[in-house]
């Protein structure tokens, strides 16, 4: 057959094929298809009208001049074998000459032993799909697609929802979802990742197929119709959208630098966050371990005693080439071992300021070791700006101006945060860990205020995360000056001048209270709103008496708040206190909505601001856990009564990396930038790459400050790969301004770095949305 290409012209038509291999009556679900598409077609403005016509002979297949006159063919088949080998050859030919397809529910069914018919709907029912109609919710993750754009986020609706022998995931570009957890889908299940419409170019057309529309009701749901006419919309040639966008096969990670030469790190150091430059260059720093050919000292007697060298690498683009640029003498070196001997100070964050290009600023978050006391093991963080000759990519040691420093105890590891970034209006933040000890509370909630090292305590998180005059285990909002200097910006959690409880009893600087661990942050400068990850404690399982296990944590802060640690976790799920004399002995359950600190090594407030609830929370049992809960809103802990309310995510062993969100830039002539459909979504990954996340999320702006949950959620380990020889220990990754990902990828030891340590770029390479302009039906959109 030859059909002209593309088919169909400016008199838009539609094709609607409803023929069965099952004898008898059609079904009213065809009749009620087709009205629908035919009220579709005479409303809206007339650029986006068309005429349908609906057969249920497949000898217009072999008819090339009438085939030819139509934009897109609908199969609302109720399935089997309704062509023949000519039939399905002619549709073929349509497709390749650039033609459209749409497919309904049971259009998966037809042609079951072709393979290029498979391909052509992108998935086949699973035996065990469940029967009747249930109400479910659809999970609406593409915002710019015409058939899903103008949906809800959340869309709750009755169908009969079909399960897939193959899951298309990846294969083709899903445009929703259904949650499976809001219906029974029966013993063949998909899980978390349950497609229910996609879309894809299919060998030189273009293919979209739903499982939705199985009831005769569906079509009389307005939103349902604004489903298919989007759909519509693109088979016919009438709109274009991207139908590439997470599809993996579009993507390419490629390693960006080399392995170190022996007894060096000139490529790169211990691998510990990363900033890109306006121009394309990658900034990136190495913590203060080494490899295994330096020596590590980490005796308190010894002057060096974790003495370690953080190394500011710089990658350009315009080279391919690394250089590094400048070299810190901090405390951070120790190797590993137990609490008391290993340490996670060192070199912790980098960010350029707002007019970097201009000034050659560069702001590092550090623990220099000229500021160790040897004798009371305590030690001075400081955030400190150095000014960068560009042309040679050297940083000028000599320029520092330290613009904010504060004590922290070196006696035990760890928790020391490091992450920083900037919001629209030029305020800096910072994150802190807090500087407390994994151990002595048995994995639970690290408030134990008896282990302490010449009068400090290292055990007890209410000293910092949960004190109010205390920097650590915090997210710091500050303003800093030209002269190297800053202030203090309105709408922080305090202003440091309350009165309270006698005064003098908090901290300008802090935005966010109530943080363990939290390694990297980022500011979405679209909306300022922060995003935030951190490590939870070490409690494989939930207590009755304790309280929950261990919950690496993400949360989208809109505004200053306290949340929670070490007094509640996740959705304000508290914790049980302690106290002097018998720490071992627990007390009463925190109020997470009036937390008090009561710790004798609290020198803050005592009444402490309502915990705000987060929006992400996985335990090595599984995603969002939650319990039934008593009286007063204390959650029972029993593991056979818990609910997971994220079923897309599971720890284990666990490290909560936040990670960027992007926004698709129009205007730049990148050929490498990620599509616009991933704009406005949140990246969320761990360290470790099995069970545990690296997701792309979207949040509902109208709870995501208060804790709402992610209304939609995809895997992105396919484009962001797994694996030893793929980025197996994620530890940053931002977006630069060409629009590609750049990620760290710590290497396989701890403390150190090795072989696999290196920057990567993920790029896109999928092309720009169909039909090409060009071949609009009527003309450029």
């Amino acid at each position: 057959m030859s059909i002209k290409s593309p088919p169909g012209g400016s008199n838009v038509r539609v094709l609607i094929f409803y023929g069965s291999a099952a004898a008898g009556d059609e079904s009213p679900v065809v009749n009620a298809g087709i009205a629908a598409i035919e009220r579709i077609g005479l409303s809206g403005p007339a650029k986006e009208q068309f005429k349908v016509e609906a057969t249920d002979n497949a000898n217009v297949f072999t008819n090339e001049t009438k085939l030819g006159r139509f934009n897109a063919v609908v199969f609302l088949t109720g399935g089997g074998d309704v062509l023949t080998p000519a039939q399905e050859a002619g549709l073929e030919a349509y497709m390749e000459a650039g033609g459209g397809f749409v497919g309904v529910h049971d259009a998966a069914r037809a042609e079951p032993y072709s393979d290029w018919f498979t391909g052509l709907v992108g998935a086949r029912p699973a035996a065990g799909s469940p029967t009747g109609v249930q109400r479910a919710t659809v999970e609406v993750g593409d915002r710019r697609h015409p058939a899903t754009k103008d949906l809800p986020l959340e869309w709750k609706r009755p169908d009969e929802w079909l399960n897939w022998q193959k899951n298309p995931s990846g294969e083709v570009h899903t445009v929703a979802r259904v949650r499976e957890s809001t219906y029974a889908p029966g013993a063949s299940a998909n899980g978390a990742d349950h497609p229910v419409s996609w879309c894809r170019d299919y060998d030189g057309g273009r293919s979209f197929y739903t499982g939705m529309g199985g009831t005769v009701s569906s079509y009389d749901e307005t939103d349902f119709r604004t489903h298919l006419r989007g759909a519509l919309m693109w088979t016919t040639r009438l709109s274009q959208a991207d139908c590439k966008a997470t599809i993996n096969a579009n993507y390419k990670a490629e390693r960006l630098t080399d392995p170190n030469q022996p007894g060096q790190n000139d490529q790169i150091g211990e691998p510990h966050g990363l900033v890109t430059a306006p121009d394309g260059r990658v900034f990136y720093i190495g913590r203060g371990g080494t490899d295994s050919s330096h020596p590590v000292v980490t005796d308190w007697n010894d002057p060096n005693v974790g003495k370690g060298t953080g190394q500011i690498h710089v990658w350009d683009p315009k080279t391919d080439k690394v250089t590094l640029a400048g070299e810190l003498t901090v405390f951070g070196n120790k190797g590993g071992g137990d609490e008391l001997t290993k340490v996670e100070e060192g070199l912790l964050g980098i960010e350029l300021d707002p007019r970097f290009e201009e000034n050659g600023w560069v702001y590092l978050h550090y623990t220099p070791h000229s500021r160790i006391n040897r004798d009371t093991h305590m030690a001075e963080r400081r955030v400190s700006r150095f000014t960068l000759d560009r042309a040679t990519n050297k940083l000028d040691l000599g320029s520092e101006k330290t613009l904010l420093k504060w004590p922290v105890q070196i006696h035990s590891c760890c928790h020391a945060g490091g992450g920083m970034a900037w919001d629209s209006k030029g305020n800096l933040y910072i994150a802190t860990g807090d500087n407390n000890s994994s151990g002595f509370s048995d994995g639970y909630s690290g408030n134990n205020p008896e282990p302490n090292f010449k009068g400090v305590s290292f055990a007890d998180a209410r000293r910092t995360a949960g004190n109010t005059n205390n920097l650590n285990g915090k997210i710091l909002r500050i303003h800093p000056e030209s002269d190297g200097t800053y202030t203090l910006p309105q709408g922080n959690l305090f202003t440091g001048e309350e009165t309270a409880e006698g005064g003098g009893k908090t901290r300008g600087e802090i935005y966010v209270m109530g943080v363990r661990n939290p390694a990297r942050i980022s500011v979405d400068k679209k909306t300022d709103t922060l995003y935030a990850g951190w490590v939870g404690p070490d409690a494989g399982a939930p207590s009755t008496t304790w309280g929950p296990a261990k919950y690496d944590t993400f949360a989208t802060i809109t505004k200053a708040s306290n949340r929670g640690w070490p007094y509640c976790m996740g959705n304000k799920q508290p914790y049980r206190d302690r106290n002097l004399p018998d720490p071992s002995k627990p007390l009463g359950w925190y109020d997470c909505d009036h937390p008090k600190n009561e710790s004798p090594n609290n020198d803050g407030l005592v009444n402490l601001p309502p915990v705000t609830g987060n929006n992400i929370w996985y335990s090595p049992q599984g995603g969002g856990p939650d319990f039934p809960r008593d009286e007063n809103g204390v959650p029972s802990y029993d593991q056979d009564e818990a609910v997971y309310r994220l079923p897309w995510l599971k720890g284990g062993g666990q490290a909560a990396m936040n990670g960027p969100v992007y926004r698709y830039d129009a205007d730049s002539a990148s050929d490498t930038k990620w599509p616009a459909y991933w704009d406005g979504k949140w990246f969320v990954g761990d360290f470790y790459d099995a069970d545990q996340p690296r997701n792309a999320v979207l949040m509902d702006p109208k709870t995501q400050g208060d804790g709402g949950l992610p209304v939609h959620s995809e895997s992105l380990k396919k484009i962001v790969p797994v694996g030893n020889d793929g980025i197996k220990n994620l530890m940053g990754w931002k977006f630069g301004p060409d629009g590609a990902l750049y990620v760290l990828d710590y290497g396989r030891g701890f403390f150190t770095s090795d072989s696999k340590s290196a920057l990567w770029r993920v790029t896109y390479e999928g092309g720009g949305p169909t039909p090409a302009a060009g071949q609009l039906a009527r003309g450029t959109e």
